[in-house]
């Protein structure tokens, strides 16, 4: 018994294979005959373009209006080389969506070799197409905007460099490798072009980079400040190096250079003059103590063995010249104090504060005994001040406080606080307090304020107070006190050198 031809769709199939592998690939595939009828649409192209078998089968595949493919169909094309891999075009879907496709397309051959059609395999493609698109404008919208960044870089780096031409101060960049790649005007017209050069060999004169470079901590980003000399114009700078990024990208540092020498000359001729009128003061008030003391010595003795022959007048004169022997002698004694401030040496280790101010209390026990004045010690941080010094700060503030405040009844606290690198001391009265016009010249010498007329003292207290806080790089200032009183406060920051 012969065999039932086949129906043309199941000719084309069995040239294939089976229905079911067709059926089953992840591809869009149809076949078409010679007059590129669609004989068969497998599952795969019937969700792609949302025609089903029933409705693409039979029909022309020109419905699918594919460019270019409706234009120019390459399978029948004899000037197209066959098989067609690869290709892309654009149909349109069941709901008339424009639906992008790679496809690839070859001729359908029979057993004896004759052409019996053409197949076609597609997938879809419109998500990369339009993941393409996406990643085109973010392409074009990140070289616009590289391009407004470098326009307002350059643009930047016009004004940078504009305003340091315009200074008169030194300025140069350098690469990280030492090379010069910038000098503002003034630098030129010192030391002439050196751009391309080794900053050390055009500047500094030297065969290798200077010992004292700080290229190494502004490439960790920090900014240093320092004092040098130029070799070839023998003055004093004051320079600043910071981190930039130079014309290649690269991090490297722009100095900048003030020349202070004549500031240093005129600080040097201040601290030499400093020097001298605290040695005058030290000289004059200790000459002047030798004659003072038999002074006072002669009115003692005469009130002591005269006091039958003298009237009431002569012992009055006696008693005045007693007094203002010993004031004389209390002013002397502060005035050396004073002189003595700047010439102690730089403590190396922090003094123990609390045990300074408890020595003070004790030193004072008497007057506070007489004032019936209770004096609170809160948490002190230690300071770097020689004990000497910080025991003449503590008793002047606490000794006036209890002199001048000192209530019955009323407390005087003494405390501190500790911020970073920052220390703050107090002390705190609950007296009368210190009018505010006076505030401003309380630390002057000999000044002293209305509510001090009546009360001994020489007004040089508070200027020695204010030369040691300023000699350890502290502040001092005064405020009033809520509820009525004086509070003086002192800050020093650590990181602050030392003025001796």
């Amino acid at each position: 018994m012969k065999d039932k031809p086949l129906d043309p769709p199941s000719q084309f199939l069995a040239a294939l294979s089976t229905r079911g592998l067709l059926n089953h690939l992840p591809q869009g595939v149809f076949l078409v005959d010679h007059s590129q009828t669609i004989v068969y649409w497998n599952p795969a192209a019937a969700q792609i373009t949302g025609f089903s078998a029933e409705e693409a089968v039979g029909r022309h595949c020109s419905f699918l209006s594919g460019i270019p493919c409706g234009r120019n169909c390459g399978l029948y094309d004899p000037q197209t080389p066959k098989p067609i891999s690869g290709v892309r075009c654009t149909i349109r879907g069941r709901n008339g969506q424009r639906i992008d496709l790679s496809k690839s397309v070859d001729f359908l051959y029979d057993d004896k070799g004759e052409i019996l059609g053409g197949v076609e395999s597609f997938v879809d493609i419109s998500p990369m197409k339009g993941l393409e698109r996406r990643l085109r404008r973010h392409a074009l919208d990140c070289e616009q905007e590289v391009r407004r960044r470098t326009a307002q870089l350059e643009e930047e780096r016009s004004q940078l460099r504009a305003m340091l031409d315009a200074m008169s101060d030194f300025a140069y960049i350098v690469s990280n490798g030492f090379r010069v790649e910038y000098m503002n005007r003034a630098m030129i017209d010192a030391f002439g072009n050196c751009v391309g050069s080794c900053c050390y060999e055009a500047f500094f004169q030297r065969e290798t980079p200077c010992v004292d470079c700080p290229i190494e901590e502004v490439r960790e980003g920090r900014t240093v400040h320092r004092e040098c000399t130029f070799p070839s114009l023998s003055r004093t700078y004051e320079g600043i190096d910071t981190p930039v990024h130079g014309s290649s990208g690269v991090l490297g540092k722009l100095a900048v250079f003030r020349d202070i020498t004549v500031r240093k000359e005129a600080a040097e001729r201040l601290i030499e003059a400093n020097r001298e009128l605290d040695a005058f003061v030290y000289t004059v008030s200790h000459d002047l103590r030798a004659p003072m003391t038999p002074i006072i010595g002669y009115a003692e003795y005469l009130q002591q063995n005269y006091a039958q022959v003298l009237d009431e007048n002569a012992m009055k004169a006696l008693r005045d010249i007693e007094m203002q022997g010993h004031r004389m002698m209390a002013l002397m004694e502060d005035l050396l104090i004073l002189s003595r401030v700047g010439r102690l040496e730089a403590p190396r280790r922090q003094s123990d504060t609390i045990k300074v101010v408890e020595q003070v209390l004790s030193d004072l026990r008497s007057a506070l005994t007489e004032k019936q004045v209770a004096v609170h010690i809160g948490d002190l941080p230690n300071l770097r001040i020689p004990d000497t010094l910080l025991s003449e700060i503590f008793s002047n503030l606490i000794g006036n406080a209890v002199r001048y405040a000192g209530v019955e009844g009323k407390s005087i606290e003494v405390g501190g606080t500790v911020q970073g690198s920052r220390k703050q001391i107090f002390v705190r009265d609950h007296g009368v307090g210190i009018p505010p016009e006076e505030r401003g010249r309380l630390f002057d010498p000999f000044f002293r304020g209305e509510n001090a007329r009546e009360i001994p003292g020489t007004g040089i207290g508070l200027a020695i107070v204010r030369k040691i806080v300023r000699l350890h790089g502290g502040r001092i200032w005064v405020e009033a006190t809520e509820g009525g009183g004086a509070t003086f406060r002192l800050e020093f920051d650590e990181t602050t050198e030392l003025s001796f």
